[in-house]
């Protein structure tokens, strides 16, 4: 790539055609209306004022919009991280928060620097369906509580307690959302000069408006007024006592930030069929972060929800979410009176657009298709992802894809036996020796009734880990006893560098064939297969 081009990659606003430049800037827009209820609905999770969760998504809209490791992504305040700071806030204050945030940013960054974001490639695809499908269920439920009296006890996913809204008042709330949902669907089949979710709420705002009807607005959730964010130092002891309080909380936030951001980041490549850079995503979280703990934000991670509402409003430079991190401030410092008379219907209306297109409704069709084991990684990691939270999820959901491989590969160890001319005896491996296989390798041999020499070959197979050479040395010991002796042959360059590093640790009779290769000829020497 040339320095021109690379330049471009990073400074979109260089080339780009007006009617681009006005969807990136209408979709930002579009994704700064929908950010306003979401992070004050977070901040009261976390237990603290809303302008900690709006300036939080500033600064990680803005950051992450710029650097981050996939154009057309938004981050900001979520409820995933909320969960977890709540603990932290009501047994130490929000100045320890703010320290939290900043050491959580120094982790991701030095996670990026480290390039442990490839990882990610680790996730199996059953679990990105639960994971989208678990996070549309809870952007459902998130926005329950909009149509409750009382939000009661909050969580991650919305409200747990409360009671409905009495029915005219509710049954405005759900016509008024209907009419979001509708528009939002209309709208692309006439035109697409506007973005739809920023044409719904426009209409809805002025139907309400025009018509005086009664109905809840953002400023019934929080006032959004505010001034310019100050840095801040938190004011916390430097100690050690200080370090044992936030290290946990800090490493546990660094991690559920980084596996939704990368896993967004997934999603958002796939949608837009593009490639993200994981580890670069992982530094501009940090440094987002870490800024943003100075300034007296809740820190943040990437944002599902706006993510998709911002490439559906077909926005695909980083113009859109640097846009919607400044259209935000906007709203705090200058337009907060005009943003407070927006109707709560009109923005549960968009979010309920964006969970009927983030849910993998594909998923449902293919579950009778696809191995029963991946049909139940991806019921259980979308069970997990409403009922706990997304880290824990994708732990579980990659534990148990691991251990499905496993089984699976275990059960696939297998030998052809032949016998040689001169009475030797071979057996031809398939399948990988490793921990899950070492029992039935073990088993496939007949020590007792096999030849003075035997054979085995690994042409087809490969030693995997310690308990594929645990199970070779224990069959080594087995033959010496028996005063018959085992020949390696045919193992690859990594099984022959395990054997030489594991040293005394495995002792075999012969290892032949050092490099990869057919030493000798076993079309001449085997005979009928014996059956065993």
């Amino acid at each position: 790539m040339t320095s021109s081009a690379k330049a471009e990659s990073h400074l979109p606003f260089l080339k780009i055609s007006p009617l681009q430049l006005k969807t990136e800037l209408l979709a930002g827009l579009t994704v700064a209306l929908a950010l306003v209820p979401e992070a004050v609905a977070f901040a009261f999770v976390a237990g603290v004022n809303p302008l900690v969760g709006l300036y939080a998504a500033f600064f990680v809209g803005l950051i992450t919009a710029l650097f981050g490791g996939r154009p057309g992504m938004i981050s900001g305040a979520t409820g995933a991280l909320a969960v977890v700071m709540v603990t932290l806030v009501s047994s130490h204050g929000v100045e320890y928060l703010f320290a939290t945030v900043v050491l959580m940013g120094i982790f991701q960054a030095f996670f990026g620097l480290m390039r442990w974001g490839k990882f990610i490639r680790m996730v199996p695809h059953p679990v990105m369906l639960g994971f989208v499908n678990g996070l549309a269920i809870v952007i459902f439920l998130a926005q329950l509580g909009q149509f409750q009296i009382s939000t009661g006890e909050v969580s991650g996913h919305g409200s747990v307690g409360g009671e409905w809204l009495p029915w005219p008042e509710l049954g405005v709330m759900l016509a008024l959302v209907a009419l979001t949902m509708a528009i939002m669907w209309l709208l692309p089949k006439v035109t697409k000069a506007v973005p739809a979710a920023l044409a719904a709420i426009l209409v809805v705002s002025a139907v309400v408006l025009g018509f005086g009807i009664e109905t809840r607005s953002v400023g019934d959730l929080a006032s959004i007024s505010g001034g310019l964010p100050e840095f801040h130092i938190p004011m916390v002891p430097l100690t050690f006592e200080t370090l044992e309080i936030i290290i946990p909380y800090a490493l546990i936030l660094a991690a559920i930030g980084l596996i939704e951001s990368l896993l967004t980041l997934n999603l958002v490549a796939d949608i837009t069929k593009t490639r993200g850079g994981a580890s670069k995503e992982c530094v501009a979280q940090g440094a987002a972060n870490i800024v943003t703990g100075f300034f007296g934000g809740m820190g943040g991670c990437a944002m599902i929800g706006q993510s998709m509402i911002n490439v559906k409003s077909g926005a695909r430079t980083r113009i859109a979410g640097t846009v919607a991190a400044l259209f935000l401030l906007f709203f705090i410092v200058v337009a907060s009176p005009l943003i407070e008379m927006i109707p709560v219907a009109a923005l549960v209306g968009v979010m309920f657009m964006v969970v009927i297109a983030t849910f993998a409704w594909a998923s449902l069709k293919i579950m009778h298709r696809v191995p029963r084991q991946d049909t139940f990684v991806m019921i259980v990691v979308t069970v997990v992802t409403v009922m706990s939270d997304l880290a824990v999820a994708v732990i579980v959901g990659v534990i148990l894809s691991a251990l499905s491989y496993a089984w699976n590969a275990a059960s696939r160890i297998n030998a052809r036996v032949d016998t040689s001319r001169e009475g030797w005896k071979a057996y031809r491996l398939e399948g990988p020796l490793f921990f899950g296989s070492a029992t039935g390798f073990g088993e496939l041999f007949d020590v007792q009734n096999d030849p003075d020499d035997v054979v085995v070959d690994f042409i087809n197979s490969r030693v995997v880990d310690h308990s594929g050479l645990q199970a070779i040395d224990a069959l080594g010991a087995k033959y010496r006893e028996a005063g018959k002796r085992l020949h390696l042959r045919h193992l690859s360059p990594d099984c022959i560098g395990l054997l030489e590093k594991a040293g005394d640790m495995v002792e075999v009779s012969v290892l032949e064939d050092p490099e990869y290769g057919v030493a000798v000829d076993y079309g001449d020497l085997i005979r009928e297969p014996v059956k065993d």
